[in-house]
């Protein structure tokens, strides 16, 4: 008789990884987050990779103007490639507010996650929704909200954590002018606090705690998603490691940095942000004075998200 199978990892009983290989997963969040849903946004689901049952989540402003075209916010969700939906409602309310607020077509894909599907099945699953996109806008029968009034040469990739790692990645894939994409064009990348990895502990690493966060989630998180026998130095987890691709030569569209200035994952987005700086790449980074991870995505409404929302306005503007 074999042996009965127990727990060996554990991330706040959301997901639950057992000796045997297989895995329990929750579909809530492991702390409250009510809907904020004003109405002044639509949204819809649509089936995006049948073969790998994965769908994406589409928003609207409920009222726009007809002569304006709309612009593309693609945007995926943190959750250390672990956890994570479109469902949850941190990330609903995080896209029903950019829809909203910026006035685009926001379109929110799910991804494969780990451990089940370590990575490269995230960024596999993120160029896949691109390609949809692009698939539709090559249609005659186009999915209905994006047949008229928005703008497929306007789009841009937004990435929260883990989705800020898979949108540096989209960046260096698809290079300046996203020519695999045409007749979609991407114009520019919003990274916010992108979960980046190393062998090294940075200074902020080896700060505080957050409330939410801490080293031991985002170990965890690495040794879950990183593929069999890789290390955080990994190309995938770190863009700078010893066998990451060299970045000089790329020529990138913009990028915009965004972290919080209590983050644990601070130094590595200003690092990110310096050494890409130093390549002469057309990259912005903006510190938000005292906010921890998700401050955004957890609390799309505080004054710290007003701000932030101005801030991608004028970089997609």
């Amino acid at each position: 008789m074999g042996s009965i199978a127990y727990v060996v990892e554990d991330f706040q009983g959301v997901l639950q990884v057992y000796s045997d290989g297989s895995t329990l997963r929750s579909a809530t969040l492991p702390f409250h987050v009510p809907v904020h849903d004003d109405g002044s946004a639509v949204w819809k689901d649509c089936v995006f990779d049948k073969h790998n049952h994965l769908h994406l989540r589409i928003y609207k402003p409920a009222v726009s103007d007809a002569a304006a075209k709309l612009p593309i916010l693609y945007y995926f969700h943190g959750g250390g490639f672990c956890v994570g939906s479109r469902t949850w409602p941190n990330c609903h309310n995080c896209c029903l507010r950019l829809a909203s607020e910026l006035r685009a077509v926001v379109v929110a894909p799910d991804f494969r996650l780990a451990p089940e599907h370590r990575l490269p099945a995230a960024l596999d699953d993120a160029w896949s929704s691109l390609k949809w996109l692009q698939g539709q806008a090559l249609s005659e029968k186009r999915e209905e909200w994006l047949s008229e009034g928005v703008d497929l040469e306007r789009v841009f990739v937004v990435g929260d954590s883990s989705g800020g790692n898979m949108a540096h990645h989209l960046a260096v894939q698809l290079g300046a002018g996203s020519p695999e994409l045409e007749p979609v064009r991407v114009r520019g990348y919003v990274l916010m606090a992108p979960f980046f990895g190393g062998s090294v502990r940075t200074g902020s690493e080896e700060g505080p705690s957050e409330t939410l966060l801490n080293l031991e989630i985002l170990d965890r998180f690495w040794r879950l998603s990183i593929p069999e026998g890789g290390t955080k130095d990994h190309p995938l987890a770190n863009p700078f490691g010893p066998e990451s691709p060299n970045l000089e030569p790329l020529k990138l569209d913009p990028i915009l940095v965004v972290v919080g200035g209590n983050e644990l994952l601070k130094d590595r987005a200003k690092d990110y942000a310096k050494k890409m700086k130093e390549m002469k790449k057309n990259i912005g980074y903006v510190e938000f004075d005292g906010k921890e991870h998700g401050f955004f995505t957890n609390d799309p409404y505080s004054e710290a998200g007003n701000a932030l929302l101005q801030l991608i306005q004028r970089f997609i503007s």
